[in-house]
């Protein structure tokens, strides 16, 4: 019996077809991340991506990918081979660099700095039922000032763009409405960070004094 034949057998015990096997599959490839609450889109992605969760992990598991669920946050994360994610299990594969997005040095800093907010934020026991933190923009500034000795964008439209990118890569929610000149609005610190960010990275950035290495670990996205 071939792989493809075998897999039709077990989704026809599922509401997903191949069809929508091979879209979940290929959205987890491209996006690395699937999050319930981002859109109706990938609700209902997320749902049926549920219903054959076993079968996905497999079918990663054969090329040395490792597909995470956070029930409770509603996310699937796709880790290329030799991820290093803290609380899940050590990788023994090794790194394929190839999968890795190249993304900016701004982008690297915040992503420190928001997983550096986050923490603070667990150890405060200021996380909400979404498991996400609330910051402002302000806040995002002082961090990296202050624990990475860097600056933002000078201009507010390079800031919205940071600040998209790091949407786009689901480490962060804001609303429709949002401002960086607003002094109330704010960001909500996305699970996820966690996952990008580790431990023993965060520790790296903060001993830097500035110098910013490409430590996130996001895969290539399409959006």
């Amino acid at each position: 019996m071939s792989l493809t034949t075998e897999l039709r057998e077990k989704l026809a015990n599922t509401t997903v077809t191949m069809e929508r096997f091979r879209e979940i599959a290929t959205r987890l490839l491209s996006y690395g991340v699937l999050v319930r609450d981002e859109d109706r889109t990938e609700q209902v992605l997320y749902d049926e991506t549920r219903q054959v969760e076993s079968l996905l992990s497999e079918y990663f598991e054969v090329v040395g990918m490792y597909l995470h669920h956070d029930i409770n946050a509603q996310f699937f994360r796709l880790y290329a081979p030799g991820a290093v994610v803290d609380g899940l299990p050590e990788d023994t594969f090794a790194p394929v660099p190839s999968l890795k997005v190249r993304v900016s040095t701004d982008f690297v800093a915040a992503a420190i700095a928001l997983r550096f907010l986050y923490q603070e934020k667990l150890n405060q026991g200021l996380i909400d039922t979404q498991a996400e933190a609330l910051v402002s923009f302000d806040d995002l500034a002082l961090t990296l000032q202050t624990q990475l000795k860097r600056q933002l964008p000078e201009r507010d439209g390079e800031r919205m763009s940071l600040l998209a990118e790091l949407k786009r890569h689901r480490l962060i929610r804001y609303s429709s409405t949002f401002s960086v000149s607003d002094e109330d609005a704010y960001l909500a610190i996305r699970p996820t960070i966690l996952g990008v960010v580790s431990n023993e990275a965060l520790a790296v950035a903060m001993d830097a004094d500035g110098e910013i290495e490409p430590v996130v670990q996001v895969e290539e996205s399409q959006e």
